[in-house]
């Protein structure tokens, strides 16, 4: 007897293909600046450059296992996502409530206004997404 290999459930089909866009063009953003930035000037804000490289490594993450589909990805993706979200929460009210911890803007300050709110926005899509896109079936 032959086992049937179950086909991993898309994750990048119709909406899911939108988000793969949005967090591949947010990991490139990320990942370019904070690189960038630590290379060159870290001494100057070294919390916000690291928040900003860690903002494109979770980004990363996001879209391979976007890319990847199947239920460990899915799931893994939502708890990815969970955590994002609660960064940009942490660090967007941070930046708002003590701004002078921030000499420079991360990806996440300000809930990510310098990036026209997409690091909120993303998450809350992105999870809505993982909860309504179909499942495998058996």
């Amino acid at each position: 007897m032959t086992a049937v290999q179950e086909k991993p459930a898309r994750l990048i089909s119709g909406p899911g293909l939108v988000l793969v866009w949005f967090y591949g063009v947010m990991v490139v953003g990320a990942v370019s600046r904070s690189v960038y930035q630590i290379a060159t000037e870290f001494d100057r804000a070294p919390l916000s450059y690291t928040l900003s490289a860690v903002a494109g490594v979770v980004y990363a993450f996001i879209t391979y296992s976007l890319v990847r589909g199947g239920e460990t990805a899915r799931r893994a993706a939502r708890l990815c996502c969970a955590a994002e979200l609660a960064g940009v929460l942490i660090v967007g009210t941070w930046t708002l409530v003590e701004p002078g911890a921030f000499p420079d803007s991360t990806v996440w300050s300000d809930f990510g206004l310098g990036y026209v709110f997409i690091p909120v926005l993303l998450p809350l899509s992105a999870l809505y997404w993982l909860r309504k896109s179909p499942t495998a079936k058996p």
